[in-house]
């Protein structure tokens, strides 16, 4: 069997490189699914790597490139789209091959890092989204928390005399601050982690955010009902 691995950009060591191709041999003969790496710089094999690993429907080439934007790029067979969709192959080039993942891992970080998930995902069975998450990722979900619990906090304030809770403001922009609290703070990592401490962090930033917003809100409409409290 031919080596799997093909690093003639040199981005891995010497031991990353024996045990990534004793890894993907042992994926392919335990799957059936071939995996295959090549990095280049500035020789190019072009079209004859199909041919040298007998590239078919079952195989995944995965090319690191360093002297283009993006590091990583991917052959992918048709087989693998029923249990991997194409925005998976997306989402999984742009976290691990962008300028600032390679930065902050290293080229070597970004492909094994992109192996790994894919690996993750055929133990799995399939994956719709990229298994984790990144710091960026986190910070975008918890910072929508937030957003959504002052909007659901605005929200419940009460307009009116001996009202405690906006049952009305509430419902009518629980789509709004449901999209930012479910939608974008908790889909993204219930979909990609088995975690508990981000949704657990991101539901008490909700929950702080909504009693800030509601007392906040509560203060300024008590103002507007009595204009006296405003001298």
């Amino acid at each position: 069997m031919n080596s799997p691995v093909l690093d003639l950009a040199k981005i891995l060591s010497p031991k990353q490189k024996e045990l990534l191709e004793n890894n993907l041999k042992t994926i392919e003969n335990e799957s059936g699914w071939k995996i295959k790496y090549l990095s280049q710089f500035e020789s190019n094999p072009g079209l004859a790597i199909k041919d040298y690993w007998n590239l078919d429907e079952t195989s995944l080439l995965i090319v690191a490139d360093p002297r283009g934007g993006n590091l990583l790029n991917f052959n992918v067979g048709e087989a693998y789209f029923s249990f991997l969709p194409r925005l998976f192959w997306v989402e999984l080039q742009t976290r691990f091959g962008n300028q600032y993942y390679v930065r902050d891992h290293g080229e070597d970080g970004a492909v094994l890092d992109a192996i790994n998930s894919v690996q993750v995902c055929l133990d799995r069975g399939g994956c719709q989204v990229v298994p984790g998450f990144t710091k960026e990722q986190y910070v975008w979900t918890l910072c929508t928390s937030i957003l959504g619990g002052l909007v659901a906090g605005f929200s419940a304030a009460p307009r009116k005399d001996n009202e405690f809770i906006s049952i009305g403001f509430l419902t009518l922009l629980s789509p709004l601050w449901g999209m930012l609290f479910g939608v974008f703070g908790l889909a993204p990592i219930i979909t990609r982690s088995t975690e508990l401490i981000p949704l657990v962090k991101n539901s008490l930033a909700f929950s702080a955010a909504a009693i800030g917003g509601y007392l906040l809100s509560q203060t300024l409409f008590s103002r507007y009902r009595d204009p006296q409290k405003l001298d």
